[in-house]
């Protein structure tokens, strides 16, 4: 099994610049990489490295209204089922333009979880075969994992902070 420091220097070295950040995280390599990279990066990982990172476990939809330009992004874990070796690949993009390429493709099971991204954070899957809402209704207008409300009222009394880690 390789280890995160082999993959990490195998990635930049095979790509360069559009590998913009890494970090260790519970002794998992966390690489975060530009959208546009983002499926090569997947396909590269899955198919010549050594990792042979064959199953997408994870996929997730994030958003951080305080990154300017990058307020949005998705977060692709996979994992070699054979080895036990475990990878995370990040991609950010601005919320104006919530658009990255589909990894169906590359990966099945990507397809009901690119759905339910699109359904709750409006990330727009390019090529996916069949993005639409899951979960929400077909006319709702708004997507309801962004942080733009407010979870509950403040002006409540009713509720301990020390029950909800506050």
């Amino acid at each position: 099994m390789p280890t995160n420091e082999e993959v990490l220097n195998e990635l930049q070295s095979k790509f360069g610049n559009k590998v913009l950040k890494s970090e260790i995280d519970y002794d998992t390599l966390i690489v975060e990489v530009n959208r546009e990279a983002a499926y090569d990066v997947l396909q590269y990982l899955k198919n010549e490295s050594a990792t042979k990172l064959d199953i997408l476990t994870t996929m997730c939809g994030l958003h951080f209204p305080e990154k300017k330009d990058a307020e949005l992004g998705v977060m692709y874990q996979v994992k070699n089922l054979v080895s036990g070796y475990s990878l995370r690949v990040k991609a950010y993009f601005p919320i104006s333009n919530p658009k990255i390429k589909s990894v169906t493709s590359l990966f099945p099971s990507a397809n009901w979880q690119e759905r339910q991204e699109y359904d709750f954070f409006g990330i727009e899957f390019e090529g996916h075969p069949n993005l639409k809402r899951i979960l929400n209704v077909d006319d709702m207008d708004y997507f309801p994992m962004r942080k733009e409300y407010k979870l509950e009222d403040a002006t409540r009394d009713d509720k301990e902070d020390k029950y909800f880690g506050r």
